[in-house]
């Protein structure tokens, strides 16, 4: 697999924590542990350069997201966006959808490259006139100006959760959305902000007698009435909401049953779901566990139809991953346009891609050592025992705080978006 790339280093205090491509892929959105959203827009292609289309060039920066505080509870909630989604675009503005632990907001991101002058009640440097010295009626004109970028928030939905969110997802009727945090999902509509619907609600009456909480949740591509929820006990539901107002009753659960022999201290941890995701055909939905990637046919149950083993070779490794929290981390996974490969990541900065296909697999490093732009990035491979050749890395030097948890992959073409703690690295299918 060649690849060539493109770095945007961040501040270290700003980790990356979310990323998203838009429905075209020409921009795509990041968000950060200070609560910020950026987006990077897509280069056209110009004679002059060729090879410039593919570039991605910072579009606007804003603050989505402030800390507060929540004096009922004395609890601080951090500005950390956690997720960010696009809607559909209808017009020349696009819109999307940005959440901390508690509030979500919808932005209207706008050009303006024209701006009024000729105004009767004001001066050009906006100061107001004088009424009495107005003796003549003018006709505002528009002039044209330096493109300016605008984020501007049209919507706030807040007061709705009691844990933290962890998904929101936009249904296909683009009328309506869900948020989920680890107890309740919620239905809204993107036009009012003051209630929501609750859909599932899986808190106990005796908080003792919790035993699982929701890790994720999104609808289903094509079918509004559908969507799926993750649980950390390895589990997904899929419910459909012409069955009932309050979705606590699934129309499908997908699980895999545990072989005894391999069952231990960690079996429960690792077994913890913290991604969820629709094929785009809607045919299929992809399950991230800590070890491992899996894709499930919607249409059977009992086990999933493929298991792409991820980091295998930490299995020896799980007692000190749970030491240092590790084994807590909660990796996404995407699908590529076609669905016809899946894309997640690893520690070490590492990514692994696998080809559906082909049954094809490649470990892939976003390092700024080795990601000069437009360079080829070679396959890596981790030894777990024995001799070590000359291009492998032993699994005992493999650096745990680098670590690629959220990777994003254009809807139509083969570039990805990998966000390796507080750098975002840009790489596409290499060109000749």
């Amino acid at each position: 697999v060649a690849w060539w790339t493109d770095t945007f280093p961040v501040l270290s205090a700003d980790i990356i924590s979310t990323v998203e491509f838009n429905h075209s892929g020409d921009l795509l959105a990041t968000g950060d542990k200070g609560g910020r959203v950026v987006i990077f827009q897509r280069e056209q292609e110009n004679k002059s350069r060729p090879h410039s289309r593919g570039e991605y060039n910072v579009y606007s920066t804003f603050q989505s997201h402030e800390p507060e505080f929540d004096y009922l509870k004395s609890l601080e909630i951090e500005e950390k966006i956690n997720k960010i989604r696009w809607l559909p675009q209808q017009n020349a503005a696009h819109f999307l959808l940005s959440t901390n632990d508690k509030t979500i907001k919808l932005w209207k991101i706008s050009e303006r490259d024209k701006r009024a002058e000729g105004y009767n009640l004001k001066d050009e440097d906006g100061r107001l006139r004088d009424p009495f010295r107005i003796t003549a009626l003018r006709v505002p004109i528009l002039k044209p100006m330096d493109l300016m970028v605008e984020a501007s928030p049209r919507r706030i939905f807040a007061n709705a959760h009691t844990y933290h969110i962890n998904s929101i997802s936009v249904n296909s009727d683009h009328e309506t959305y869900l948020s989920a945090d680890d107890l309740r999902i919620n239905l809204w509509h993107l036009e009012i902000t003051d209630r929501s619907f609750n859909i599932v609600d899986i808190k106990p009456a005796n908080m003792e007698e919790l035993t699982e909480v929701i890790t994720a949740a999104e609808f289903h591509p094509h079918q509004c009435n559908v969507f799926v929820y993750s649980s950390s006990k390895g589990t997904v539901r899929l419910c459909d909401m012409r069955s009932s107002a309050l979705c606590d009753r699934h129309s499908k659960f997908f699980e895999e049953p545990e072989d005894p022999s391999s069952r231990s201290f960690f079996s429960e941890i690792i077994s913890s779901i913290s991604d969820v995701k629709f094929s785009h055909s809607g045919r299929y939905m992809m399950t991230r566990d800590y070890l491992s990637v899996k894709v499930w046919d919607l249409n059977m149950e009992s086990r999933p139809v493929e298991t792409h083993q991820v980091h295998e070779y930490l299995r020896s490794k799980l007692c000190s991953l749970y030491e240092n929290d590790c084994i807590f981390d909660k990796f996404e996974c995407c699908w590529s346009g076609s669905d016809s490969a899946i894309m997640t990541g690893s520690y070490n900065n590492f990514f692994r891609m696998f080809d559906r296909n082909a049954r094809r697999d490649v470990t892939l490093e976003a390092s700024r050592e080795n990601s000069k732009p437009r360079a080829s990035l070679k396959p890596r491979k981790v030894c777990t025992g024995g001799k070590r050749k000359k291009d492998e890395i032993s699994v005992d030097s493999l650096d745990f705080n680098k670590k690629i948890l959220h990777t994003a992959w254009h809807p139509a073409e083969n570039i990805i978006a990998v966000a390796a703690t507080n750098n975002l690295y840009i790489f596409q299918d290499k060109v000749n």
